[in-house]
């Protein structure tokens, strides 16, 4: 019966820590949400600078790669830079928590 008494104390100790992490967790990604990226497709042509929240901050693009013939390829290149910014947001926010979490594998969602 008093086996379990240490095991209780190490679970109190387990949920500071991660209400701690939870906290630190919340203060990055407020401060990760201010951040700007920009990524580029078609050598140049297209420009996107997206924010930490997913929201793209400004679309840039060339007018040499406006064909009239060829909207699609147009359409495709913007396509292009907006999914690779999305894919960036997300790396960075993956490797800033990894950080926190020291590698821990925690299910995403979690927090």
């Amino acid at each position: 019966m008093f086996g379990n008494m240490g095991n209780m104390g190490n679970m109190a100790g387990m949920m500071k820590k991660m209400q701690k992490l939870q906290g630190e967790m919340a203060k990055m990604q407020e401060q990760l949400k201010t951040r700007t990226m920009e990524v580029s497709a078609g050598g140049g042509a297209i420009k996107v600078v997206i924010t930490g929240e997913k929201q793209i901050q400004s679309l840039k693009i060339d007018p040499a790669a406006v064909d009239p013939q060829d909207i699609e390829m147009l359409e495709d290149l913007v396509a292009a830079a907006v999914n690779e910014a999305i894919k960036k947001v997300d790396d960075m926010m993956a490797q800033e928590m990894g950080k926190l979490t020291g590698g821990l594998n925690l299910p995403s969602g979690m927090f």
